[in-house]
Formats: C-alpha cells, structure tokens, sequence
C-alpha cells in the first residue's frame, strides 16, 4: 500500500470556531472546500480537516467516552505556547508537574473538547 498523503480530520460542533482555533494554533490558512468541511494548510500543505458534526459528544479525558485521539505539538516556548493556546480557546486539561525536565507535556482540549498536547524536548 502506499499512502500519498496523511491528513487527520476532527469533528466539531462549530465548524468555524474549530477551524479558526486549528489554524491560529498551527498558523496555516482555512480553506472552505464544502459546507461541512474545513482543511488547514499550512505553508501551502493540508494538515489537518475539520467536519462539522452537530452531533458531536465532547470527548472526556482521560478515562471519558468516548475517547477519540489526541496530537501532540512539539514547541520551542512552553510558556509561550501555552498563553498562545489558551487565548485562542484552549482549555488546560494537565499541567505538567514539571516545565524544566528535557522532555514532557502538557495537556489541552480544543474549542469542541478533543485534547491535545504541548510537548517540548525530542519526544
């Protein structure tokens, strides 16, 4: 099998609110391809897709149903990411116990509640 291209799509309640989250946090473009779907593209590429799901059950994290997935973000500037994260609607979900080991992360949720990490070191 050879796989051309890997894109990760999310369902979202709000598909503009989800949208304009994503592509502020990965700073890439909303392109709207249909009424119910939204691609991020970042430096001319397609990172990730948002589908609007009015249905959508907010994940729980961590032991909530339904678990779904997460991303990891690697950063330069935990402290600056986070603040960054936070004012675009993110909501802190785990802080990490401690910001000056090498490697760790922090864990977020997104506008429509599915998590993510800020992780900083190699990984």
């Amino acid at each position: 099998m050879k796989i051309r291209r890997q894109v990760l799509a999310i369902d979202a309640p709000d598909l503009n609110v989800e949208s304009t989250f994503w592509a502020s946090m990965l700073g890439g473009t909303i392109v709207e391809t249909d009424y119910d779907w939204h691609s991020i593209r970042v430096d001319g590429e397609k990172v990730l897709a948002i589908q609007l799901a009015p249905d959508h059950i907010r994940p729980q994290w961590p032991d909530g149903q339904p678990q779904q997935m997460h991303l990891d973000l690697y950063v330069e500037d935990l402290d600056s990411a986070h603040a960054e994260a936070l004012v675009l609607g993110a909501e802190l979900l785990q802080a990490a116990p401690d910001t000056t080991v090498p490697n760790g992360f922090q864990v977020y949720a997104d506008p429509a509640g599915h998590p993510f990490c800020l992780c900083w070191g190699e990984g």
